[in-house]
């Protein structure tokens, strides 16, 4: 009987250590995420329809191939949920140097693709895919096992902050040579916002800050293209300039008008009818708000807005340096690229050519932004039980040694 009783009790210690229960900051990131990509596949599968059936013969194609990253990218963010900090200690730089290695074949061979006159896309066969995203996620990685290791020198520009920003600033150097200026943009805001958002102090954030600022002027005054994107965006409706620099930002714009409070339907979208290039991609925000109208936009804002909530709850209950920091820089990366992209079809910023995360069409920003999420949803998983766990750890290790002096 009593052996029963063992038995029994042995299966639901290990039936619970498998079905553990996980911190509630845990679920509302787990559930703003997945709830973001599977209203994301519907509003590719509704923006794309027309440009899928122009460019691959056939509606559904586009959002069947952004369905099978979605598919990819759930299971890669729950499996990295489960990993230990330890594990993405060591993973760090062979991760970052990797993912520099594979931007240097972008910019520096004829791998490299240009695609809407940046440089910003690798192909390796058949596959097709954008390094700097790779990038952005060995970063956050690499800023926590940083971080975690000059905790004491944070407070020390040279000896603390400036190997942080030479070696993340080479990194985004690397994307800024192919002449993606967004991506740069967003990279740059995660790499300092982050820092900020651990404590680092304004006054030694300002240099780089400065520095970046007359860096990016340099970079967007130096390419005609991005001066009429500029030049666009500060003439007043576009009307006294080449309609062709104007055409994405006004048609955004009459998209978004034509929604209305209430929106004209899921799926009865005008402007994808190829009046709005990329509408899938960087523009999906005007078809959101043209199909779902105010309404449906607010919503999408709200939930950004929870994800925010989320990443911050998870930050706040951060027990280590490392989840401190990869949870700050994901954070700046998934809700600042948001507001950009956002920003942009609202007509706050230029057209920068930054997609909207976990929505917009784009197999490789999926994949990464979801893993990025996952090492994010592993350090939040539980943080009281895994403190109550480290002390008995080492209630465990002080008895033993305790009775090894004894003996």
């Amino acid at each position: 009987m009593k052996a029963d009783v063992a038995g029994v009790s042995a299966a639901r210690i290990r039936l619970g250590r498998v079905f553990r229960v996980e911190s509630k900051d845990y679920y509302l990131l787990l559930g703003t995420t997945v709830f973001l990509v599977v209203f994301g596949l519907v509003m590719v599968l509704s923006s794309s329809s027309v440009e899928s059936n122009l460019e691959d013969g056939g509606f559904f194609v586009q959002a069947m191939r952004q369905g099978v990253f979605a598919m990819l990218g759930i299971p890669v963010m729950l499996i990295a949920s489960r990993m230990p900090e330890r594990l993405w200690m060591r993973l760090a730089w062979p991760l970052l140097i990797v993912s520099c290695l594979l931007q240097v074949l972008v910019v520096a061979t004829p791998l490299g693709i240009e695609v809407g006159g940046n440089t910003n896309w690798l192909a390796l066969g058949p596959v097709q895919f954008q390094p700097s995203e790779l990038i952005k996620v060995a970063l956050v990685i690499w800023l926590g096992l940083i971080v975690t290791k000059k905790q004491s020198l944070l407070g020390d520009f040279v000896h603390g902050i400036l190997p942080i920003l030479l070696v993340g600033g080479g990194a985004i150097g690397l994307v800024l040579l192919g002449g993606d200026l967004g991506t740069v943009m967003v990279m740059a805001s995660m790499l300092v916002g982050a820092l900020f958002l651990i404590g680092v102090r304004i006054r030694l954030l300002l240099p780089p800050l400065v520095l970046g600022a007359a860096l990016f002027a340099l970079v967007a005054i130096s390419s005609q293209s991005r001066m009429r994107r500029i030049t666009a965006f500060l003439q007043e409706n576009c009307s006294e300039i080449d309609m062709a620099d104007c055409w994405q930002i006004q048609h955004g714009r009459f998209a978004l008008a034509n929604g209305g409070v209430f929106g004209v339907g899921l799926g009865n979208s005008a402007a994808k009818w190829s009046w709005l290039p990329a509408a899938d991609n960087d523009f999906i925000f005007a078809i959101i708000g043209e199909e779902l109208g105010l309404v449906g936009a607010i919503v999408v804002i709200g939930l950004f807005v929870v994800l925010a909530v989320a990443f911050g709850r998870v930050l706040r209950a951060a027990l280590t340096p490392f989840a401190r920091a990869v949870t700050a820089a994901g954070l700046v990366w998934v809700v600042g690229q948001a507001c950009v992209n956002i920003g942009v079809v609202l007509g706050v910023f230029p057209v920068l050519g930054v997609p909207l995360p976990l929505v917009s069409a784009g197999g490789t920003a999926l994949l990464t932004t979801l893993f990025a999420i996952g090492v994010v949803l592993s350090v939040s998983r539980d943080p009281e039980a895994a403190l109550h766990a480290a002390t008995r750890a080492d209630v465990r290790g002080r008895a033993r040694a305790m009775e090894r002096a004894g003996r």
